[in-house]
């Protein structure tokens, strides 16, 4: 027992020197798993920013949508420009209205039921652009625990490898390797749990917007049924 003392006090525990001592493999699913969370970090930075805009293109289009603009000058400063949202939908079904008028047949059969097809294109095009990468971070949040534990096993089963070969077997000779087994196991929950966060919060902001945008689209395409109607 007294031998044992100065074992454990010398045996060093940080993580640095617990990856140093990992077995390769172990080592691998380490880092793969790091990279994963900076992965992670980078996507959920960059779709703040990417969900930041379309929420203000938004409130700036519907202000200037029912301020009373005519809405071919709105349609002419919109079209002149890229657009995302609701201001896509808009010159998507403007461009499909006066498509449909300025063609020599000036026939309006099926114009409301095109005009309905241009915006919902515009829509799951919208949704296509903010759902990029989320199957990277339901991936992770998914697989990053799953793949830390086999890390963990691994070291465990190399652990204990190593000491099959030891006649005593302490407290001191078990901890480093079965310490540095499961840090492969805390690395995938590091990895993990802040993917399955963004991924939820994301996931409902894009529900928010599409909902927003399908409301939108019912009440321009009321408006187009009125004029067709008139």
């Amino acid at each position: 027992a007294q031998s044992a003392l100065p074992v454990a006090a010398s045996a060093d525990v940080s993580l640095i020197a617990l990856f140093w001592q990992a077995h390769w493999i172990v080592k691998a699913v380490m880092l793969g798993l790091l990279a994963c969370s900076v992965w992670v970090w980078a996507i959920a930075i960059d779709k703040i920013f990417l969900f930041a805009r379309p929420r203000r293109s938004m409130d700036r289009f519907e202000q200037a949508f029912w301020s009373g603009e005519s809405i071919e000058e709105l349609y002419r400063t919109l079209s002149a420009k890229p657009t995302h949202s609701m201001a896509a939908c808009f010159v998507a079904a403007m461009r499909e209205w006066k498509r449909s008028f300025e063609s020599h047949a000036r026939s309006v059969a099926g114009l409301q039921m095109r005009i309905d097809k241009v915006m919902n294109v515009s829509i799951a095009r919208e949704v296509e652009r903010l759902e990029r990468r989320l199957l990277v971070l339901a991936t992770v949040g998914s697989a990053g625990p799953f793949v830390g534990l086999f890390g963990t096993v691994w070291g465990i089963m190399h652990a204990f490898t190593g000491l099959a070969s030891l006649q005593q077997v302490t407290l001191a000779t078990v901890a480093p390797g079965i310490a540095e087994a499961l840090v492969a196991t805390a690395i995938g929950l590091f990895a993990a749990i802040p993917a399955v966060v963004a991924y939820n919060r994301f996931a409902r902001e894009i529900d928010k917007i599409a909902i927003a945008l399908e409301t939108y689209i019912e009440e321009f395409s009321n408006i187009l049924q009125r004029n067709l109607s008139s």
